[in-house]
């Protein structure tokens, strides 16, 4: 699939391991990440990309529990500049968990006044993935900072750290950004193969005792 690797790879930044539940273990991917990316790649919310809330609704849960779902349709700008189809998504969340009571050995109930954003958040979510936003951490190929489980003839990248690194030399160098990925054969800073990093380094420190 030829997603846009903007789309596909959330920097270190954006994940945070899932400590304890059904989903120990895995990547939780934090939700401003999707919008900084969705940005990046279609434009500003709005006019490259905007959603429509269909439908908010509630449905029992067991033990006197309330879910809180959202239903949502996600809209992208094509190239051409026309709207393309809207992508669905349903996402969910508790309006009204059960907790432990640790005081009185019993239980108690929470009510979380944010449940409907967080229904419409999960909903985002779900419809972004069908653009590739963060396919490669769902695909458990990518831990933001290296591939995992990584064939031996696909390349490795630069990591988020040395993205960085690279773009400052750029910037203090005063480079032609163009002109610099095209000699690694990148299209983009992030997309520089990880063993060509160190060529980019001598070439970008070349370019800057010339300034100098």
């Amino acid at each position: 699939m030829n997603w846009d690797k903007r789309l596909t790879h959330p920097p270190t930044w954006a994940l945070k391991t899932i400590r304890a539940g059904r989903l120990k273990g895995s990547s939780d991917i934090k939700p401003q990440w999707r919008y900084i990316a969705m940005t990046e790649v279609f434009g500003l919310c709005g006019e490259g990309w905007y959603f429509d809330v269909n439908k908010l609704w509630t449905e029992p849960g067991p033990d006197g529990q309330v879910f809180a779902f959202a239903d949502i349709n996600l809209f992208t700008k094509n190239e051409s500049g026309r709207w393309n189809k809207p992508i669905p998504g349903i996402g969910g969340n508790m309006l009204i968990q059960r907790e432990n009571d640790k005081e009185t050995g019993g239980y108690k109930f929470h009510a979380n006044d944010e449940a409907y954003k967080m229904a419409v958040t999960d909903a985002l979510s779900t419809a972004m993935k069908m653009v590739g936003v963060a396919s490669a951490v769902y695909e458990g190929s990518w831990d933001g900072s290296k591939y995992k489980d990584q064939p031996p003839d696909t390349p490795e990248f630069i990591s988020a750290e040395q993205v960085e690194a690279i773009n400052l030399l750029i910037d203090d160098s005063k480079a032609d950004s163009v002109r610099f990925l095209k000699f690694m054969k990148a299209k983009t800073v992030d997309a520089i193969v990880k063993a060509d990093y160190k060529k980019a380094v001598a070439a970008l420190d070349a370019k800057m005792k010339e300034v100098r």
